[in-house]
């Protein structure tokens, strides 16, 4: 498990928890339809915090006989209910509770509590997205890549969700405050129950994202070209490897990899020496490659 992943989940899910009483408390005193979306946001995300802690934890078994290659993808799993429950508590409460606000003409009740709730999630959240931001930007210099290019190819869904989960929790707070604001200068509830629809509409994006990501890592997915260039490099430079004839690879989870090359090696080479360069290659790519690398060779002779 990593442990500088599980720091950031758990960042999030205090900051998350913390806030999500607040809210609900300050909707239900207030009336407003935003607040109250915000609750349901940040009650989805602590649960959703707690997902992801599962999925670290269950990741980080060891190898067996029914899972020769680990756990690693059973973190996709957990990240996949991560988004239905961003998507099924958060957004539809919001998009619910918005629309009623609106069509029973529903007022909220001053601004001062709302606004010192909000003031105060703003800095948890902050906070956590400050957490999620760094972990990101440092994977990303250890890669030598720009963050947001690391974030689209990040393999590691749980940081991944942390992270938008974050961005989403900003974004709808400042909404809920302009909401709130609006309504307070024209009187008209609609602005609040707007708000509440555009925070759910929010959430709807964030767990189309989170669940494409954790389906593509269900399924299976290649190397990115990064890591493929390094692999097809550390073979092709091997001595005794004439050419590479096929490569093939495959996440096993985002910390695990699955290298299959069939290879043409040169004249003259044994059985036992094919199998030390499998070996060789394996050594190499594990001291190159930020993941395990699971390689396997199959000889053919030119």
């Amino acid at each position: 498990m990593s442990t500088e992943t599980r720091r950031t989940v758990l960042v999030a899910g205090a900051a998350n928890l913390f806030i999500a009483l607040a809210k609900v408390a300050a909707g239900l005193i207030s009336g407003s339809s935003a607040m109250l979306a915000e609750g349901a946001h940040s009650i989805a995300d602590t649960v959703n915090q707690g997902f992801l802690l599962v999925s670290l934890r269950t990741g980080a078994r060891p190898a067996d006989e029914e899972h020769p290659f680990g756990h690693g993808q059973e973190r996709y799993f957990w990240s996949l209910l991560a988004a239905v429950g961003i998507f099924v508590a958060g957004a539809g409460f919001s998009i619910y509770d918005g629309i009623l606000s609106i069509v029973t003409g529903r007022h909220s009740a001053g601004l001062l509590i709302p606004y010192i709730v909000l003031g105060l999630s703003l800095i948890a959240e902050g906070t956590s997205l400050t957490r999620a931001t760094r972990q990101l930007h440092g994977e990303a210099t250890d890669r030598r890549r720009r963050l947001f290019d690391h974030i689209e190819r990040s393999k590691d869904t749980t940081v991944k969700a942390a992270f938008f989960e974050d961005v989403a929790a900003v974004v709808g707070l400042l909404i809920a405050a302009a909401g709130l604001g609006l309504e307070a200068l024209t009187g008209s509830p609609v602005w609040d129950g707007g708000a509440s629809i555009v925070i759910g509409l929010l959430l709807v994006v964030v767990a189309f994202r989170l669940g494409n990501d954790s389906k593509d890592g269900l399924i299976g997915q290649a190397a990115d070209p990064d890591e493929l260039g390094v692999i097809r490099e550390e073979i092709e430079s091997t001595p005794g490897i004439a050419k590479i004839v096929e490569l093939q690879t495959m996440h096993m989870g985002p910390e695990s990899l699955i290298v299959a090359a069939r290879v043409a090696f040169s004249d003259g080479i044994s059985a036992d020496r094919a199998e030390d360069i499998a070996g060789d290659i394996d050594e190499r790519l594990r001291a190159k490659l930020p993941l395990v690398p699971h390689v396997f060779i199959d000889p053919t002779q030119t």
